[in-house]
């Protein structure tokens, strides 16, 4: 299982808003700091959410924030479940990361290229490289490899290694590579190079290399871009806007958004398991289309309300499965 951590900026407009200010982004808003948790085959749920002020740092808040959403993925997992925290370099940090590990999940977090690490990229040989499936990669049957221009390599790497040794994290930097297309650009024409120019991209894990190798790894890892996907969904339907002037009343705000946007993936998940459908992986903007605005009329008979639903409604099976699932009383209870 997988928990995400990142944080977003919510556009907003007025001099009233409290805590209101300029983020990274360079955009008037607030800051929400939100980790979800997904597998392999379900959609993300949000389980931690903070509301901070607009021009705060990106870390402040990460620790307890990481440890919380361990925490509550630890409680509804099987005891040997594996839990993975995926972060990108804003959070690539002791509080961060000492968190997941306390909380007994591994950690994949992206580096700064700072001096430690492109020291450590420098020292990686050339025969250490493997090419993986990446943009525009095709699949050679004959020799039974990808053919791309993007490789990965790792190496062990300790992480904040000028810290106390109580500090000090022991693990892996895997590295990717990607020809610097921006280098041809400067190139004249019909000019070749004498040796491609690379952009490296950075990560440190704790993972075991036997249950993850370099390629896995990097794939996984990669994953982590699904909390912007909840990020846009809920920019496109709660947080389109924070009511409030009121900077509570807006954290508020935040959470009704988070509950809505959970209850709706359980209903989705309800109507239509992730197995036989992509509806339980479907946006929140889709699901209310499909199944909360739903076309009907409602008539009264013998003091009973009926709805009449549409005739050849592609969700009528998805619609009836989620309103059986949830009109039925409870099971009987045997002592």
């Amino acid at each position: 299982m997988f928990v995400d951590v990142d944080d977003t900026v919510i556009e907003v407009h007025g001099h009233a808003k409290q805590g209101a200010g300029f983020g990274y982004n360079k955009i008037r808003g607030l800051n929400a700091l939100i980790a979800t948790v997904t597998t392999s085959g379900t959609a993300p749920v949000i389980v931690a959410q903070r509301l901070r002020k607009g021009a705060c740092a990106s870390p402040r808040g990460g620790k307890r924030l990481v440890a919380d959403a361990v925490s509550t993925a630890r409680r509804v997992l099987d005891p040997g479940t594996a839990v993975l925290v995926r972060m990108d370099s804003a959070f690539y940090g002791r509080n961060p990361v000492h968190a997941a590990l306390a909380g007994g999940a591994a950690v994949s977090v992206t580096t700064r290229m700072d001096q430690r690490v492109k020291v450590a990229i420098a020292s990686i040989g050339e025969d250490a490289w493997t090419t993986i499936e990446y943009t525009d990669a095709v699949f050679d049957d004959t020799s039974g490899r990808w053919i791309s221009r993007a490789e990965v390599a790792e190496i062990d790497f300790v992480a904040f290694a000028a810290q106390p040794k109580a500090d000090q994290v022991p693990g892996r930097l895997i590295v990717r590579r990607i020809p610097d297309v921006h280098a041809d650009k400067h190139r004249a024409a019909g000019q070749g190079g004498l040796f491609d120019v690379w952009r490296f991209h950075a990560f440190f894990t704790t993972t075991d290399p036997q249950v993850l190798d370099t390629v896995a790894a990097d794939k996984v890892h990669r994953g982590h871009a699904i909390i912007e996907q909840v990020h846009a969904d809920l920019k496109a339907s709660a947080l389109a806007h924070l009511p409030s002037g009121v900077f509570t009343a807006n954290a508020a705000w935040l959470v009704l958004a988070v509950i809505a946007f959970n209850l709706t993936r359980a209903a989705a998940s309800l109507a239509a398991p992730a197995a036989t459908s992509d509806l339980a992986r479907a946006t929140t903007a889709t699901v209310r289309r499909t199944l909360v605005q739903i076309p009907c009329r409602i008539a009264t008979s013998a003091r009973r309300l009926i709805m009449h639903l549409p005739k050849d409604w592609p969700w009528q099976t998805a619609w009836t499965q989620l309103n059986d699932r949830v009109a039925d009383p409870p099971a009987a209870i045997s002592y």
